[in-house]
């Protein structure tokens, strides 16, 4: 198997031999900094153990992949595989069967967001070299140290899958891992639903109907805008300027222009829309006032604070870091009368929620 496969003729005869493989190692290595949509520049395989890369900036049609990536009879491997997840599926389909060697390495007992070099360090007792970490992938042709860095980043995969099922079987943990991959399968689309998009902002939740539904619109109109150019989102409008308007709810140039945040450039530019965007939302003149930032119940700072304590020694029992057991979020909710969500279901419920629910 060729080092880079470049040609539609080297991806053919890869996917010939991929239908008889047991496993397959996978990474990625994109850019994103100037762009909406992740661009991806080189997909690594690691096929029952030997490994290559597809540069996908010669190669843009890896439609050839999809029915592998999508068959759960072939387990897949990645490293915190969300982000890799995201980059794949508009090229190569939805991927399933996977095992994610991060949230393996955190079910026995690793830190939660442990790093491929240090879990490989840990279990293989072999170091990785990280010298081409910010390197630019998008740049041609590729350096043999880029090349050799790409390969290590699959290489160790499928030992490391080895090395992690043999430790959750023992540790009776399998099922728990399971029962997270099998959420993970799920995913499916990782499009953004523009009407949606407000949710991604933090400090909304409390806002009146009003300043709500503004929320909404901008944050929709600037998700449009970010899709139809390939730009990031800040780019279109910053998250603190977009917060700013909608609690300032400016009417006229000169009350947009004074939003601090809303750099001048955005302001010449799309500043005319985001006003006619604030008036075809038919905003009150009299707008509720902003919510004032309230003082946490005491009780229920208590109650948190004995189910915090609760968790962290459930995980010392466990030899867990806490927060692959229960966020603090998640503890909220509970206090708060919540009966759903990850506490309350699967193994999650037999492990912790029975227990914090005990305690309430």
């Amino acid at each position: 198997m060729p080092e880079i496969i470049s040609d539609s003729a080297g991806l053919a005869q890869l996917c010939e031999q991929l239908p008889a493989a047991d496993v397959i190692g996978l990474d990625t290595e994109f850019m994103r900094e100037r762009t909406y949509f992740a661009q991806l520049c080189l997909l690594q395989l690691n096929v029952d153990g030997q490994s290559c890369c597809i540069d996908t900036l010669a190669l843009r049609d890896l439609s050839a992949l999809r029915a592998t990536m999508a068959s759960a009879r072939m387990p897949k491997v990645l490293h915190a595989a969300r982000q890799d997840l995201e980059v794949l599926a508009p090229a190569t389909g939805t991927l399933t069967g996977l095992f994610d060697t991060q949230v393996a390495a955190a079910l026995i007992g690793m830190p939660a967001q442990i790093g491929y070099g240090e879990l490989v360090q840990r279990l293989l007792n072999i170091t990785l070299h990280k010298s081409e970490t910010r390197t630019d992938w998008t740049r041609r042709p590729l350096s043999a140290a880029q090349v050799a860095y790409a390969l290590d980043d699959v290489r160790y995969l499928l030992p490391l899958r080895d090395r992690l099922r043999e430790r959750l079987e023992r540790l009776g943990r399998w099922r728990w891992f399971a029962e997270e991959m099998a959420e993970l399968d799920a995913v499916g689309s990782f499009q953004v639903d523009p009407q949606q998009a407000w949710h991604r902002i933090k400090g909304f939740s409390d806002l009146d109907p009003a300043r709500q539904r503004l929320a909404r619109a901008l944050a929709a109109w600037r998700e449009q805008r970010a899709i139809g150019a390939d730009r990031p989102r800040n780019w279109i409008l910053p998250d603190a300027a977009l917060r700013d308007i909608v609690q300032g709810v400016p009417r006229t140039p000169s009350e947009l222009e004074a939003v601090a945040a809303l750099p001048e450039g955005i302001l010449n530019h799309s500043g005319p829309q985001i006003l006619g965007l604030i008036q075809g939302e038919n905003m009150p003149l009299r707008l509720e006032p902003l919510p004032q930032r309230r003082r946490p119940d005491p009780a229920f700072t208590d109650a948190v604070r004995k189910l915090a304590q609760l968790a962290q020694q459930i995980a010392r029992e466990l030899g867990m870091a806490p927060e692959i057991l229960a966020t603090r979020r998640e503890m909220e909710r509970l206090v708060g009368g919540a009966r759903d969500g990850a506490l309350l279901t699967g193994w999650r419920r037999e492990v912790i929620g029975e227990r914090l629910l005990g305690a309430l």
